[in-house]
């Protein structure tokens, strides 16, 4: 889930930033201290944008640069447990599939990828299931459930999903199921 924050704070303007317009230099500062920054509060700092900036700052002794009052707003991703997603596989290991969630990639275990047992094929660089020989590859589209998240690290998260469930899964099955289900 993606939210909006404005945030107020006094953004630290260096020397070597001085001949550009205030808020580019804000907005440059801003985004290299917090852009891809993970908070357990706010979650993944994806972009900071909308800056305004006091053309007031002031200068501490013993420091060349100023320091302005600023408001602006963040876009984080927040993934929150239960909730359902879609995205491409965008990697496939012997241990689970990686699937694209926009600015960071969950997991999907092997365990939890089907009803059934699912091995790891070397040929097709594939997870297949044993019985159904339905498989999954990197490119394809699923729709997966959030089932944990960790965002304890303070530059990345894990986020564990499943797709055991019915209408979760690669997009081909649930179309499948829809049509049998209307028949």
């Amino acid at each position: 889930m993606y939210r909006v924050y404005v945030v107020k704070d006094i953004v630290r303007i260096p020397p070597e930033k001085f001949r550009e317009p205030l808020e580019k230099a804000a907005l440059e500062v801003l985004k290299q201290r917090y852009e891809n920054l993970i908070d357990p509060n706010l979650g993944m700092i994806v972009l900071v944008y909308d800056v305004k900036v006091s053309e007031e700052g002031y200068v501490v002794l013993g420091n060349g640069a100023t320091y302005h009052e600023t408001v602006f707003k963040m876009l984080t991703f927040v993934p929150v447990i239960n909730e359902v997603v879609e995205g491409p596989i965008t990697g496939i290991k012997s241990y689970g599939a990686f699937i694209n969630l926009g600015p960071i990639d969950g997991l999907i275990h092997v365990s939890q990828v089907m009803d059934e047992r699912v091995t790891y094929s070397d040929v097709m660089h594939a997870l297949v299931g044993e019985q159904s020989k339905r498989f999954i590859k990197e490119g394809d589209i699923v729709r997966a459930r959030i089932t944990s998240v960790s965002l304890s690290s303070p530059r990345g998260a894990r986020i564990s999903l499943t797709m055991r469930q019915p209408y979760l899964g690669k997009l081909e099955w649930i179309e499948e199921l829809r049509r049998r289900e209307t028949k």
